[in-house]
């Protein structure tokens, strides 16, 4: 732990922290949230408050007549859809830049998190896990690139030479010349930021889903997602080389191999609600 800490210290820039996510998270388990105390929340923070109303009035989410303000678009929408495009929005700010160390162009981890996080709500759903926490780790789960980016800009030969030489996965490539790898950083950020332990673990194991226990199921769902944005073509750089694929996600959910093209077809067919989330743009 004190490793990954040491790491994350050096780092001359880190992502900001989403202040409101870890706030809005202690709520989902509420049979009824007040609509006054989200509202509450997110107008502290108005380019949230006006990420929310213009995707709740885009042509995806849109009513006949748009929603003037935030308490209306609550009161419509609910809270579980407002607090998923809160979680776009905080996403967007976080990854849509260009990370050259893992060879990304702009808007390619974004794209491939939305995708990510889209396949894993809908496996979720479909196995008796809370959806909006799936989708949260899955918009998340590569976050701790953004952190190793910056080192390894400077040696980005250096990891495709490793990674297509010595057929090694980027996770041992990482650890082999950094010292920590992108899973772990990215899991012990979000716990800096607060986050509850099932998204940290989610983050930190989405490579090894066996190992998150006790949440090795939200794990899965993230994982099965993160592979499925690859199979349709959502992945980004050289990391399409170096992806490794492992079938203990699908015994813990209790899944077949051949229930994979079903949940690639639906996320396909989500591709209204990627557009709507990939079309935020960075405040």
């Amino acid at each position: 732990m004190q490793e990954l800490d040491d790491y994350i210290n050096r780092v001359q820039h880190l992502p900001p922290a989403p202040k409101v996510l870890p706030q809005l998270m202690g709520l989902l388990n509420k049979d009824d949230v007040p609509t006054q105390q989200v509202v509450q929340l997110l107008s502290y923070d108005m380019s949230l408050t006006a990420g929310v109303l213009q995707l709740c009035n885009s042509a995806f989410l849109g009513a006949a007549q748009p929603a003037s303000d935030l308490q209306e678009a609550v009161n419509r929408l609910g809270f579980r859809q407002v607090y998923r495009l809160v979680v776009a929005i905080s996403g967007a700010r976080l990854m849509s830049a260009s990370q050259k160390g893992y060879g990304i162009d702009e808007g390619e981890l974004w794209q491939h998190a939305v995708t990510t996080a889209v396949a894993a709500q809908l496996i979720a759903r479909h196995v008796g896990e809370d959806d909006s926490v799936a989708f949260t780790a899955g918009l998340l789960h590569d976050i701790g690139k953004i952190v190793l980016s910056q080192a390894l800009e400077h040696i980005y030969t250096k990891v495709i030479n490793d990674v297509e030489t010595n057929q090694q996965s980027l996770l041992e490539t990482e650890k082999k010349l950094l010292g920590v790898q992108h899973a772990e950083i990215g899991g012990r950020l979000l716990a800096r930021w607060k986050f509850p332990s099932n998204i940290v673990a989610a983050i930190w194991f989405h490579h090894h889903p066996g190992a998150a226990t006790p949440h090795q199921r939200l794990t899965s769902c993230v994982y099965l997602g993160n592979m499925i944005s690859y199979f349709i073509g959502r992945g980004y750089g050289f990391q399409a080389f170096a992806f490794r694929g492992r079938t203990e996600a699908l015994d813990i959910l209790k899944l077949q191999p051949d229930d994979l093209p079903k949940f690639m077809i639906q996320t396909i067919e989500s591709f209204d609600e990627i557009q709507t989330f990939l079309s935020i743009k960075a405040p």
